[in-house]
């Protein structure tokens, strides 16, 4: 059996991967997918922890988690959509929702 901190440590570098896309990148597509990639690191780390502990609550909060982070994709990418249609790019430093 795998011990529970490799699953500990690959949701913590996944979570690392993602902060630093947020932080870095300034495509908002890419920032969109790395948001993603933080919320599957949650994921993975819930799921390690309620398996490690014998309880399903972990697998509960990940379907909550889930639900949550389909309906994110389906507002940030309307989101992204509209920010595309009225200004012609994606990139984050050249957008000013503010001012349309």
């Amino acid at each position: 059996m795998t011990p529970v901190s490799y699953y500990l440590v690959l949701g913590a570098a996944l979570f690392a991967i993602g902060v630093a896309g947020v932080v870095i990148r300034r495509n908002l597509i890419v920032i969109f997918m790395s948001i993603e990639v933080m919320l599957n690191a949650v994921n993975l780390t819930l799921v390690a922890l309620g398996r490690a502990l014998g309880s399903t609550d972990g697998q509960v909060m990940v379907f909550f988690v889930m639900t949550v982070g389909a309906a994110e994709a389906a507002v940030g990418l309307a989101l992204i959509l509209a920010a595309f249609r009225s200004r012609h790019t994606i990139k984050a430093d050249e957008l000013n929702l503010m001012r349309w």
